[in-house]
């Protein structure tokens, strides 16, 4: 450095002289809006630095905020990610026991407008052996279920008891390869026998191909095995062919619709006529609130007339009770006499008042 500044003294002198005039000179001169020239060169050199540095400085610190505001953001959407799937779960715990209280419902008007006596029961599981198409139900001899009872749903038969415990019951589908009722169809009355083949289809055998079954036609139970009762649901015909000897007939069983996870087993069987036409599965719906109003009218659900003669008997039953006046479901009322005729209401006459003696009068003086 010393090397330096004793070879170029002359030029070094030279230069820090023309830059102290310089400095002078604008110290000095003012432009027009009287701010002196030294002012002007400071700021317009000192401009782009400071510029330079509070462009860095802004972009630095909206970063470090966009960072932070990044990581507030991340947390909220892993918490609401976590509402959403508890939301979720809630959901579709909501809609499970939606559904099942609406199969409870079904199967509780099913009970109250079937002829039979029913028991309701749970599946709660179902077999290991290969092949075998056997369910467990939750109800066993302490409810009163036998061998060989019927178990069906709203929809149609399921199956038959085949083995009781105290607790439980072993319920062989109709899907079974072993299973076997007695069925007939809607139309012409056709008798067969009902045979499971081992998964979703069952075959009516024992048709012969002279008799007349087309495809789509409903078939019900006969009655003719004792383990059914006459007139429930199987399934639809959905594929009809001539066989050998005799016509080859697979239904699609309506028993299984909606699940197998609620069934009724019958304890006492009452046969029921065949239906002219098939059943149109109805959705059942929970019964809204009350209306608001204390005094708005209560609104009935329309009921079908009885059609066959269980519907009838029921129907007069319930008049002969009525007229005793006994009350269903209730204990203490006593045990209405079935053997007396239904009594029929009379309105009575209204009494009519004794005419009244007529008053006398006083003779007048």
């Amino acid at each position: 450095m010393e090397f330096l500044l004793n070879r170029y003294r002359n030029l070094t002198v030279l230069v820090v002289a023309i830059l102290a005039q310089l400095v002078l000179l604008a110290y000095q001169v003012k432009s027009n809006q009287e701010v002196r020239l030294i002012r002007i060169w400071a700021v317009s050199a000192v401009t782009p630095m400071a510029r330079i540095i509070e462009t860095g400085r802004g972009g630095t610190s909206r970063f470090f905020s966009d960072y932070f505001v990044l990581l507030d953001v991340r947390e909220e959407n892993k918490r609401m990610k976590r509402e959403i799937d508890r939301i979720q779960m809630e959901n579709q715990f909501l809609r499970a026991e939606l559904s099942t209280a609406d199969r409870a419902r079904a199967l509780a008007i099913f009970q109250t407008r079937s002829p039979s006596k029913t028991i309701a029961a749970h599946i709660i599981g179902n077999t290991t052996g290969s092949g075998a198409k056997v369910v467990i139900a939750d109800r066993g001899t302490n409810a009163g279920i036998e061998r060989s009872m019927a178990v069906i749903t709203p929809e149609g038969i399921v199956g038959k008891v085949v083995s009781v415990y105290p607790t439980a019951s072993y319920v062989l589908l109709i899907t079974d390869p072993t299973f076997a009722a007695g069925v007939i169809s809607q139309k012409n009355r056709v008798h067969g026998t009902l045979k499971g083949q081992g998964h979703s289809t069952v075959k009516v055998d024992y048709v012969q191909n002279e008799e007349k079954v087309e495809a789509g036609e409903w078939f019900y139970t006969s009655g003719d095995d004792r383990i059914f009762p006459k007139g429930l649901p199987v399934g639809e015909a959905t594929v009809v062919r001539q066989g050998k000897s005799n016509k080859d007939i697979y239904l699609t069983p309506s028993g299984f619709q909606n699940g197998l996870e609620e069934v009724l087993i019958i304890v006492e069987g009452v046969h029921a006529p065949i239906p002219d036409a098939p059943v149109q599965n109805q959705q059942v719906h929970l019964l809204g609130p009350p209306p608001a109003e204390a005094n708005a009218p209560v609104v009935t659900l329309p009921t079908q007339a009885g059609t066959t003669d269980a519907d009838r008997l029921i129907e007069t039953y319930r008049k002969i009770g009525e007229a005793q006046k006994h009350v269903y479901g209730e204990r203490g009322s006593g045990a209405p006499n079935y053997n007396a005729a239904p009594a029929e209401t009379t309105a009575r006459k209204p009494v009519e008042p004794k005419p009244s003696d007529p008053v006398k009068k006083p003779p007048t003086p």
